[in-house]
């Protein structure tokens, strides 16, 4: 049995960053799905491993860690090769800077929570909560395309994948979830097809999960 085990849902872009993570560094893990549309998050035994919540939690030889930023770091604690971060502290300020841009400033405005209150409590229709979604991302994708042309080489900073693009490509997923017109970005563009062909991108890919139904996944 795998000492790491991975609380996660096939289509979380947290959760794929999570198991991206965990391909590329070569660490096996226990795949646990939480169904978030049957609401297995609410569940009193999932709640006490993360209160919130929220996906992914990783257990690690009994110790519990919710919340993939803080996961991602404990990874490159414990698993420091191969690394996610250059050696060069700049570097490696700009790149949380950009995985800044992601998490607070863009993946929220997506989350299924904000979604389903929008639709059960404000009666916005899926158009209504595109257009939302929409207005508040591409404010985001407006600063990646601004950030990433200085430093992108194949990937967000340079020609190795580091831990930006493990923010920046399921984040661009969830865009084309909610129609946001993404030819204004080419280098974020780029940066995602790019990802989209690496193997460890296609092993985290929402298709390709256990949980994943029949009707979304790969064909390949």
């Amino acid at each position: 049995m795998a000492s790491m085990v991975l609380y996660n849902y096939f289509r979380s872009s947290t959760s794929f960053r999570v198991r991206a993570a965990l391909h590329i560094k070569g660490l096996d893990f226990e795949y646990k799905p939480i169904n978030l549309l049957k609401g297995e998050q609410h569940s009193p035994e999932y709640r006490k491993l993360n209160p919130l919540g929220g996906l992914p939690t990783l257990v690690h030889n009994g110790k519990v860690m919710p919340d993939s930023a803080a996961i991602l770091e404990y990874l490159e604690e414990i698993a420091p090769a191969p690394s996610l971060f250059p050696a060069d502290p700049y570097l490696k300020a700009r790149i949380r800077q950009v995985c800044e841009i992601v998490n607070s400033s863009m993946h929220p405005y997506g989350n299924l929570k904000i979604t389903q209150y929008l639709g059960e409590t404000l009666g916005f229709t899926q158009e209504q909560k595109d257009q939302w979604v929409q207005k508040w991302v591409t404010q985001g994708l407006e600063a990646l395309e601004k950030t990433l042309p200085e430093f992108s080489g194949t990937y967000c900073f340079g020609d190795k994948i580091t831990m930006a693009d493990l923010y920046v490509y399921p984040q661009v997923i969830t865009c084309q979830r909610f129609h946001v017109d993404l030819s204004k970005y080419p280098t974020v563009m780029k940066i995602y097809e790019n990802c989209h062909k690496n193997e460890f991108f296609q092993k985290a890919h929402f298709s390709r999960q256990i949980d994943t139904p029949e009707e979304l996944r790969a064909k390949n």
